[in-house]
């Protein structure tokens, strides 16, 4: 039987709750990544996968510095609605470059709009939440030599 080793190529049928078991996403489409270090999926879920086979079962619980990073208040912004690209409405994503540096630009999602104002997030909407990652093997396969050297499934 395989097992997942380095260089496999992984589908899962997943599913992310909360600690209180609500529903964070439903894993509507199987993941699919490529194993060993190429940071496709968090560390923790890896580690959990190494040496399963197609079937399998992994139930991972991570707190917020192993999934999606600590809720950084310093990445909420509120910016004049004139500066912003219109129209405008609460949950929509925009770009933005903090500090006017294009090597580090972020998406910000519009939580609030009043007074002229936008209220603008850049946090990853999971950050700050500890999350339980539960997943099943569903396919495995070797990765191709063009999967390995771009890092990627192809």
């Amino acid at each position: 039987m395989k097992k997942i080793v380095k260089d496999s190529v992984v589908t899962l049928n997943y599913e992310v709750t909360d600690p209180d078991g609500n529903m964070l996403d439903a894993g509507e489409k199987p993941l699919i990544y490529l194993h060993g270090g190429y940071d496709d999926v968090f560390v923790a879920i890896e580690h959990s996968l190494q040496g399963k086979s197609v079937g399998d079962t992994v139930k991972v619980k991570m707190q917020p510095a192993q999934a999606y990073g600590e809720y950084n208040a310093d990445l909420v912004l509120i910016e004049s609605l004139d500066m912003l690209p219109q129209p405008l409405t609460v949950g929509m994503q925009i770009e933005g470059e903090p500090d006017g540096t294009p090597e580090e630009a972020v998406f910000y999602t519009v939580t609030d709009i009043a007074d002229g104002k936008a209220v603008l997030d850049g946090n990853h909407p999971l950050a700050g939440r500890a999350l339980i990652f539960t997943a099943t093997v569903t396919a495995l396969r070797p990765a191709s030599p063009g999967e390995i050297e771009a890092g990627q499934v192809l």
